[in-house]
């Protein structure tokens, strides 16, 4: 019988039946929210948490510190939690109440600040002192490694290899990283394309980074193309998923679904695949859905 850790990973993808703007183009989403803990991070917490224990960077009272706009600290409580591992979690004090509480729900510390840029600033603070350790997601191999090893070989093998265009947001920007990585390996002419919020949008799990906080996971040169995405886009996408196509999840995923519909509308024919980031539930406490 699996555990829950064996549990992560395998999500489904789901056809678009309803609001794809092209007959000749198939546009999948990638269910992330299927995973245990609710969202596409829980591939990079667990990778990240297990491959330091392999190493010996996490040992016996080791506490783990990290900062979080939400679903990779809840992530990483969850595989805390497993890991018998304390944690203290840093979030800026916008984040919705639902994610406070989950995190708290699975043992973990969560410390609210201002903002991401000040609980990253924390987070490495505290984490270079004795008995702490900075899980780092912006600057560890091990979070887009996740996605090389598992997400990628997924959409490839359920697509049968006849994938053409990636979609993603960039957050931490772990999962096109490493989606990007595997997949120009099997063929190079797929179209890794991003996402990212216009000047002055706001959509939890999207970041236009200042530059000196832009992760350096983060390379370029994997991303053919960048979309520019409104707020007010992401959200009416996030609805619209919900209402036709029976899929709940947050803003992020609705971001990327409006640029992968985006892309359908350009080209004569392709296979795309978004990642649908999380499930809607964590957003209850918004205006997402109001």
């Amino acid at each position: 019988m699996a555990g829950i850790i064996d549990l992560v990973g395998n999500t489904p993808l789901a056809e678009l039946k309803n609001i794809n703007p092209n007959p000749n183009v198939k546009i999948y989403a990638k269910l992330e929210g299927n995973n245990p803990g609710g969202s596409v991070k829980d591939r990079p917490a667990l990778n990240m948490i297990r491959s330091a224990i392999e190493r010996g960077d996490i040992k016996p009272g080791t506490k783990l510190i990290e900062a979080t706009s939400g679903n990779t600290g809840i992530a990483l409580a969850m595989m805390a939690s497993l890991y018998h591992i304390d944690i203290e979690l840093v979030m800026p004090s916008n984040s919705t109440r639902e994610r406070t509480l989950i995190m708290e729900a699975f043992g973990a510390k969560v410390t609210l600040l201002d903002d991401i840029e000040k609980c990253r600033d924390y987070a490495e603070e505290k984490g270079a002192t004795k008995g702490f350790y900075l899980m780092n997601q912006f600057a560890n191999p091990d979070n887009y490694m996740a996605h090389y090893k598992t997400t990628g070989p997924e959409i490839w093998k359920d697509t049968e290899g006849k994938i053409t265009h990636f979609v993603s947001s960039m957050g931490t920007t772990g999962t096109i990283m490493g989606n990007s990585r595997y997949l120009k390996e099997k063929n190079a002419d797929i179209q890794i394309v991003g996402c990212q919020p216009v000047e002055g949008s706001s959509i939890p799990g999207i970041r236009r980074w200042p530059e000196a906080y832009l992760p350096k996971i983060f390379d370029a040169t994997r991303v053919d193309r960048t979309i520019d995405i409104s707020e007010a886009d992401a959200t009416a996408m996030t609805r619209l998923l919900a209402k036709k196509e029976g899929i709940f999840a947050g803003m992020s995923s609705g971001g990327a679904c409006a640029a992968a519909l985006q892309v359908a509308r350009e080209i004569e024919h392709g296979v795309i695949v978004f990642i649908a980031c999380d499930r809607g539930d964590r957003y209850l406490s918004s205006n997402l859905f109001g």
